[in-house]
């Protein structure tokens, strides 16, 4: 009766509320907690790209890439030669331009599958600098439906919050597809960490091989005039410690040894798994370039011949990893800032200045002006061109 009594006004003092159907699940997963990832972004960004000549070099090569292409500003009807998003946009901050700016965000998208602008409001309605903020440094805070209803960015002991409960909010995240987390992308860098660590224990033992005078390790056999071979204590640790501080390490190479009576030095060839050992630090290599998606024969990794030249490889590498990347960081900033503005535009890469895509761009232009089918309109929509002032032509 009790629980009857409790169950009755627990139902007559709740209002009715319309929510997402899927809202009650989301809130029950996140609410209350921030979901990391099994490895935290600092550890895996010191591992594999710090420490890490493949990855660092895979991250460098996107982000520079990404971050060179050029940007139009367009809308359904023009494309705007001058405009004050563009003008931010090239501009960013007093500190950076716009390469420096995309560089870090699409560096911090790569290493930790988030990335965080901020936006410093002035007296217009444009913000009047942008700022990519350590993706490690921000916490997403989730509502009482699940929802992020703030960002907490946090230095040492102090920390700042950013509401995002106004319809244009200070910080734009983009984050990559991750299929177990609500608030928080996946890296690439995370999918690699298996190969990044394969590949960095593999370098510490081609550091120790070359320590030890970059040969395999051998055998002292001791003979006694009598037959025996066993040393007293006193005489295994002299020879031990004669051993490390004259015959060991780099600087030591190739120093002859001086063997006593009854010492006899048995050299030990490489084991198979010491001879596999290169082709499983090549392949961790093909491993990491591959979550990437940057062709092995880009990064001077042996053994990859997926593709015919290094043309061919260049073209791949924009086509199916750097345009992507640009065209949904840049959709995603541009539909966070027309929020500022009120204004339906768009930030999209400028294909036609792209030269590892000339080639193909030629090809399509030299298809659509020889469709004589279509109008002139309908043409340059094809060509991913707004539409003129006087309207579809015929001509």
């Amino acid at each position: 009766m009790v629980l009857n009594f409790l169950r009755r006004n627990g139902q007559a003092g709740a209002p009715e509320q319309k929510t997402s159907a899927t809202g009650p699940v989301v809130a029950y997963h996140s609410a209350g907690r921030v979901a990391w990832s099994p490895r935290d972004a600092v550890s895996l960004t010191r591992a594999g790209f710090s420490s890490n000549p493949v990855g660092f070099r895979s991250v460098k090569l996107i982000a520079e890439a990404a971050a060179a292409l050029p940007l139009v500003l367009q809308d359904c009807q023009r494309r705007y030669e001058t405009h004050p998003i563009l003008s931010l946009v090239n501009r960013p901050n007093l500190a950076q331009g716009r390469a420096e700016l995309m560089e870090a965000l699409y560096g911090q998208l790569l290493l930790t599958g988030n990335a965080y602008v901020e936006a410093v409001q002035g007296e217009t309605e444009l913000p009047i600098e942008l700022h990519v903020l350590r993706s490690d440094r921000m916490r997403v805070i989730p509502g009482a439906d699940g929802w992020p209803a703030a960002y907490e960015y946090a230095v040492g002991a102090r920390k700042h919050r950013f509401d995002i409960s106004g319809a244009a909010p200070a910080i734009c995240h983009i984050k990559s597809f991750h299929p177990q987390d609500d608030h928080y992308g996946l890296s690439p860098l995370q999918a690699a960490a298996m190969a990044v660590d394969v590949h960095n224990s593999a370098s510490r033992w081609s550091k120790a091989l070359l320590d030890n005078a970059a040969r395999p390790s051998g055998a002292l056999v001791y003979r006694s005039p009598d037959g025996h071979g066993a040393m007293a204590d006193d005489q295994f640790q002299r020879l031990s410690e004669e051993i490390e501080a004259n015959y060991q390490g780099a600087r030591n190479a190739g120093r002859p040894m001086v063997l006593e009576g009854g010492l006899d030095w048995k050299p030990m060839g490489f084991s198979p798994s010491d001879m596999e050992f290169q082709k499983t630090k090549e392949a961790a290599a093909r491993e990491i370039a591959l979550a990437f998606g940057v062709p092995p024969m880009l990064l001077g990794i042996q053994g990859d011949a997926t593709y015919a030249n290094y043309q061919e490889a260049n073209r791949a590498f924009f086509r199916l990893t750097v345009l992507p990347l640009a065209t949904r960081v840049a959709v995603a900033l541009s539909e966070w800032l027309s929020r500022f503005s009120g204004d339906l535009i768009e930030l999209r890469p400028d294909l036609d200045r792209v030269p590892a895509l000339s080639a193909e761009r030629d090809a399509q232009w030299a298809r659509v002006t020889a469709a004589d089918f279509l109008t002139v309109g309908e043409k340059r929509a094809l060509l991913g061109l707004p539409a003129l002032p006087d309207g579809d032509l015929n001509e």
